[in-house]
């Protein structure tokens, strides 16, 4: 089956997430996790852009974001979210197994900020 760009994309993420699910899946059941192709930047001036600690950024562009749980427009509640960066997450690799390691150290940053811990203590040792 052909696939496109998007696709692929997609199925790496799921298999940058793989081994950080099999350890902290029960603590992640409140987490979603979504794709946009590019930030929205409310700025008038990107060079000038500051972004929170729940964005993980490089040379000031956005790679991704968690959008903790609230309220929508409408009232409704909210499941916290990381939001991946389709193009600026593909612009700074390589290759495919670049990108998967890029994605799982996006990843596990998010979800470290998410959890309230450090990120290396998702990577090792035993939980918290």
């Amino acid at each position: 089956m052909f696939k496109n760009r998007a696709q692929r994309f997609d199925d790496l993420v799921l298999e940058a997430l793989e081994p950080i699910e099999a350890r902290w899946g029960s603590e992640l059941t409140e987490l979603d996790l979504a794709v946009d192709l590019v930030p929205e930047i409310e700025h008038t001036d990107p060079d000038a852009a500051s972004w929170p600690p729940e964005v993980v950024e490089d040379f000031g562009v956005p790679l991704a974001q968690l959008v903790p749980a609230g309220v929508d427009r409408r009232g409704l509640p909210t499941r916290a979210r990381i939001v991946l960066y389709r193009r600026p997450l593909e612009a700074r690799s390589r290759d495919g197994i670049d990108l998967v390691d890029l994605l799982h150290e996006v990843l596990i940053e998010q979800i470290a900020c998410y959890l309230g811990v450090e990120p290396g203590s998702l990577e090792g040792g035993d939980k918290p």
